[in-house]
């Protein structure tokens, strides 16, 4: 059987739905950066998710493709994810995703290097005549943060935000979010093919022991 990221990983892929503390270990993922309203049909953002799909696979096929990793062993592509902000904003204005920025991420097996990166955007590049030098080779220490399962749409993820940072003032922690620390969303559910009342996502902040 396959790898499975979310199954062997439940305490940072499918945490229940209430809120909890987590220490999310360093990690390492395809990244593409941009910014604006992620629901802009043909937008950059739903081009972001083409470039991560299409060297994620090709990582993950890489021994038909001749490449042989060491270290490699079968996996499922893990959930896409996303690092949202907005300038000048402490936390997300969901009235106004015009001015999000983002940077979508899809984490890496650790048996990946830089090197074996490299080949896959060029592979993905060659194979599908289309340019993936967007996508980066993009290493995160998100550190101790609090995180809750959000079932709904996500423009009522506020009321989960809140009961996260309820919950983390209970524990003795403050929000933490900086130019470094960001609102950080994983997506469990296929927007396209699940109802909004019942996509499920990951809804992660960072936090910081009250001084």
């Amino acid at each position: 059987m396959p790898f499975d990221y979310k199954k062997e990983y439940k305490e940072f892929y499918m945490p229940k739905n209430a809120p909890a503390i987590v220490n999310v270990p360093r990690m390492n993922y395809l990244a593409v950066r941009g910014k604006g309203d992620p629901n802009t049909e043909g937008g950059e953002y739903k081009q972001a998710i083409g470039l991560l799909y299409g060297v994620a696979f090709t990582i993950k096929m890489s021994k038909k493709g001749g490449r042989n990793i060491e270290g490699f062993f079968d996996y499922v592509v893990p959930p896409l994810e996303g690092f949202w902000w907005q300038e000048g904003a402490a936390g997300v204005d969901y009235a106004h995703k015009e001015n999000f920025r983002w940077i979508s991420v899809i984490r890496l097996p650790d048996f990946v290097t830089e090197e074996d990166f490299d080949w896959a955007v060029t592979e993905a590049s060659r194979k599908k005549k289309a340019d993936f030098s967007r996508v980066e080779f993009f290493t995160y220490d998100e550190g101790l943060c609090v995180q809750c399962m959000h079932i709904g749409s996500y423009d009522d993820e506020p009321a989960t935000v809140e009961l996260m940072h309820a919950f983390a003032a209970e524990q003795g922690y403050e929000p933490d979010i900086t130019d470094l620390r960001m609102h950080h969303e994983i997506y469990l559910s296929d927007a396209r093919k699940v109802a909004k009342e019942n996509l499920k996502t990951v809804i992660r902040h960072p936090i910081r022991k009250v001084k």
